[in-house]
């Protein structure tokens, strides 16, 4: 661990600009409970994001539009009492904030209330400005989402990679430009071609967070599933697995039902 990050007792907005001003690559990953995130807490993660993607690795659905404002908070005041040191960003979820500002103001203000969180994150770019501008008023630090928008799935029909497009990539980049001015202190690029999102690394001054959008952002997010190998249907392009967890969870719980069955669990110095 560097000097700076030692030093470092919370991670804010502020830090994380200086890092993108002195090129220090910022990290990101899910979490969505208290024992999970205070690992990857004390193992020094920049940014906990409590990402909807909980809908699929934690409760089974295909997509992320079925979580509730609710469960989001559910799991971001698991998160932050795991948390010591990292930014913590919470999805508002589909459904809590499209189409009305007041709506997405008290999504935004309810997460911060009762979860305890530093931020929140919304998907789109220019059709959601007023939602980020009145979020933004009430002084809730937001972090934008373009590319690939999970939410918007139905619409796009497809999670293959966005603005490939000419007319697709420069409204991403107006979008990021945007999202700027009114006030985000990061965007996140999901699932765009490398090129772009270097451009939109450069074009804006605030930290570019990438999934599957190339090595040229500020930093890099990824589901925490997904990158200890908990999850082994998903395989995207972008991935890399740091572990196998479910190949060595699979085996512990093999050796738990052989001890068992075998009646050598619990032995005598495992009684009272």
């Amino acid at each position: 661990m560097s000097v700076h990050k030692a030093n470092i007792k919370r991670i804010t907005t502020h830090i994380l600009q200086d890092m993108k001003d002195r090129g220090e690559k910022i990290s990101m990953l899910t979490a969505y409970d208290y024992s999970m995130a205070k690992i990857i807490d004390v193992a020094g993660i920049d940014i906990l994001l409590v990402g909807d993607s909980a809908s699929n690795v934690m409760a089974g659905h295909e997509t992320t539009l079925p979580i509730t404002l609710d469960q989001m908070i559910y799991h971001a005041s698991s998160v932050i009492r795991a948390v010591k040191r990292a930014f913590v960003v919470v999805d508002i979820p589909f459904g809590s904030y499209q189409g009305n500002s007041s709506e997405a103001l008290r999504s935004a203000i309810r997460i911060m209330k009762e979860s305890g969180a530093h931020a929140v994150k919304i998907e789109g770019g220019s059709e959601i400005k007023e939602s980020v501008l009145r979020i933004l008023s009430a002084g809730v630090p937001v972090m934008g989402h373009l590319g690939l928008t999970p939410q918007s799935i139905y619409k796009f029909g497809t999670y293959t990679v966005r603005a490939k497009e000419e007319a697709e990539a420069q409204k991403l980049i107006e979008d990021a430009l945007l999202l700027e001015e009114c006030g985000c202190f990061s965007i996140v690029l999901e699932k765009i071609p490398a090129a772009l999102a270097k451009k939109v690394s450069e074009a804006v001054k605030i930290p570019v967070i990438g999934i599957g959008a190339g090595k040229h952002t500020d930093g890099q997010v990824l589901v925490l599933h997904d990158v200890l190998g908990i999850t082994k249907d998903f395989n995207p392009r972008f991935l890399r697995r740091y572990a196998d967890l479910y190949s060595i969870m699979t085996e512990a719980v093999q050796n738990y039902i052989s001890d068992v069955k075998e009646k050598s669990f619990p032995n005598d110095k495992e009684s009272y």
